[in-house]
């Protein structure tokens, strides 16, 4: 019987984890083992977990360091756990989630249930207009640096089940297997652990969050994760507010981005200040728009995707090489992209859609490219590789998603 057990795990739970784990895919962890692999044996495995966690015997093992490139240059270092450890981590996660993100405010929008980071986006495109001045900020190296004691601490605050108290001061002390040899870790929640989301927003939610609701009530903010914005109305307000959150940060032990916090001005006046700023994948900025209700022509702070997202999403369709994947028909192209180009265009078609052109035209020169090499008779010419594509686009304007929009129709690239 379950309830035998020193801690009261249902068997169901575990299984509810294991399908969110699924859910998020996601690769192996020291042990090699792939989730197709763990799902070989799925039921003794699951088994297995539960009594070790149900007994208070569940260590979990090394994480796997893995480096990834990061968008401003350098590497990103993720903290890889097994399969079977990031079930163990969605365990407690189930059990806590829903009682923790109760507590938060409501303009922390990351790695939150229901919460969306476009949220984030519009509510800061309207303060824009309200405020003239705001403090962007991102914190350095959160993941890697949160305090364990300090976080057990906000962790006791909410938490009381002694199994998960036990468990996450296991996960945060697994140490970190690196090619050749194993690192302590004595600070920080690893990137990449289905758990650190939590424990990292937890974590904040007292170090910057309900910090401003005690001290700087009149200033409207929103945070995603790491990633913060804090509206002034003056110039002067915002380098008070700068060297306030400098100080309160230090005091958690952590330290703001020196490159990536600064103060930006939003009006339209061309002063002698920072003018955009990054979020969320937006670059807010002064910009040209058309009214929808008259037609004119004005001027607003407002966001659109970035270059660098831009770029990056560029780069996937390079990396894609559809080009070369003559094997499939524009059908089996189709079926494969939507879902990306779909994602794009909801997210980032949001706002200033125009901004996107770049993005579809760079695809559909993919799919000429792609044209060119697969049908012989065309090989040579690329006018008629894009008269082929419009006469698709013409009989089947609704095969690719973008093309249903009047930007995303075939044109010379």
């Amino acid at each position: 019987m379950e309830t035998t057990k020193p801690f009261n795990i249902s068997k169901g739970l575990v299984q509810e984890a294991y399908k969110r784990v699924k859910a998020n895919k996601g690769a192996a962890g020291i042990d090699e083992q792939s989730l197709k692999e763990f799902e070989e044996d799925l039921e003794n495995n699951l088994y297995r977990l539960w009594n070790r966690m149900a007994s208070g015997s569940y260590f979990p093992p090394p994480v796997k360091a893995v480096e990834i490139p990061k968008r401003s240059g350098g590497k990103r270092l993720l903290g890889v756990p097994t399969v079977t450890d990031r079930i163990a981590q969605a365990v407690a996660v189930l059990t806590i989630e829903s009682t923790i993100d109760k507590f938060f405010h409501e303009d922390s929008y990351g790695y939150r249930p229901n919460k969306q980071a476009l949220e984030a986006v519009g509510k800061t495109r309207k303060r824009c207009w309200q405020y003239r001045w705001l403090l962007e900020y991102d914190i350095k190296g959160l993941f890697d640096n949160i305090n364990h004691e300090k976080l057990m601490k906000v962790v006791r605050g909410h938490v009381k089940d002694k199994w998960i108290l036990l468990y996450i001061e296991r996960w945060l002390k697994a140490p970190m297997q690196y090619k050749n040899h194993l690192e302590e870790r004595t600070k920080g929640t690893p990137q990449g652990g289905v758990i650190s989301p939590l424990l990292s927003n937890l974590f904040m939610h007292y170090a910057v969050d309900e910090w401003m609701k005690r001290n700087h009530s009149n200033i409207p903010w929103a945070r995603y994760a790491d990633d913060g914005i804090m509206h002034c109305q003056t110039k002067d307000e915002a380098e008070s507010m700068l060297a306030s959150l400098k100080i309160r940060i230090k005091e958690c032990d952590l330290e703001l981005h020196p490159d990536k916090t600064k103060i930006v001005y939003c009006g339209q006046e061309d002063l002698d200040a920072p003018r955009a700023f990054n979020f969320l994948g937006y670059t807010f900025q002064v910009r040209s728009a058309i009214s929808g209700k008259t037609g004119e022509i004005f001027t607003s702070f407002l966001p659109a995707i970035s270059k660098d997202k831009a770029k990056e999403i560029r780069a996937e369709i390079r990396k894609d090489n559809i080009r070369a994947r003559t094997d499939l028909s524009l059908e089996q192209i189709a079926e494969w992209y939507n879902p990306k180009i779909r994602g794009w265009y909801n997210y980032f078609g949001k706002y200033y859609p125009s901004k996107l052109v770049r993005i579809w035209k760079y695809f559909n020169k993919a799919i000429m490219l792609w044209a060119r090499s697969k049908y012989k008779n065309i090989r040579a010419s690329k006018l008629m590789a894009l008269n082929l594509l419009k006469r698709i686009q013409d009989s089947q304007g609704n095969l690719f998603f973008h093309w249903k929009l009047k930007s995303g129709k075939a044109t010379y690239v």
